[in-house]
């Protein structure tokens, strides 16, 4: 007489890992928005040939670098929690992202130090920095909507580089204006876009 032993099932699936949430991009989008229409919008009033207000010279560029940096902060917070228990290349993919931000930032303060250095021109500094930034940021965000495949992240990151050199072109206070206007304006509106993509991307799915 035989007997067959019974062996418990054995799982071959393999392991699973969950992909990273969605990035909540809100907060970073209110505080770069702030940035915009404080900085940019206090640049503007105080220059030109009759500045509508009495401000200090480093007031704006106080106001816009706080607000970036807050902005800068906020964005890889989120990134951050979004990659929790994420596989590691998604996690790889984050690193290099957030990298990316101190490379192309430094490259920016050396390329804007060593021209107005080389022409004899200071005065550069003021219109250099806020395009230079808004173009910087939104080559970024092109770079961060197709990794995250966001198509809100990467139109702003679009509307945000072409605006920004756009306003090379034109004269004193006129670039000012026209980045607190185009930035702060489509800031606001990304922070609404953001919060219905993000509700529709939690919204059940129907058969």
């Amino acid at each position: 007489m035989t007997s067959t032993a019974t062996l418990p099932p054995t799982d071959t699936a393999a392991p699973t890992t969950r992909r990273s949430s969605e990035v909540d991009n809100r907060a970073a989008y209110a505080s770069f928005g702030l940035a915009y229409l404080l900085g940019h919008g206090a640049a503007a009033a105080s220059h030109g040939d009759t500045p509508l207000l009495g401000l200090p010279e480093w007031l704006p560029t106080a106001l816009l670098g706080a607000g970036l940096a807050s902005g800068i902060v906020l964005a890889t917070t989120a990134a951050l929690r979004a990659q929790r228990g994420a596989p590691a290349p998604e996690v790889l993919s984050g690193k290099l992202l957030g990298t990316a931000w101190i490379a192309a930032f430094t490259a920016l303060a050396l390329a804007i130090t060593g021209l107005t250095s080389v022409v004899d021109a200071p005065e550069l500094e003021s219109v250099l920095w806020p395009a230079g930034s808004g173009i910087i940021v939104g080559l970024l965000y092109l770079a961060e909507g197709a990794v995250r495949r966001n198509v809100l992240h990467y139109g702003l990151g679009i509307w945000l580089a072409l605006t920004s050199a756009a306003v090379l072109s034109l004269e004193a206070p006129g670039p000012y204006w026209s980045l607190a206007a185009a930035g702060g304006g489509a800031y606001a509106l990304a922070t609404v876009l953001e919060a219905r993509r993000l509700r529709s991307l939690q919204a059940p799915a129907h058969p």
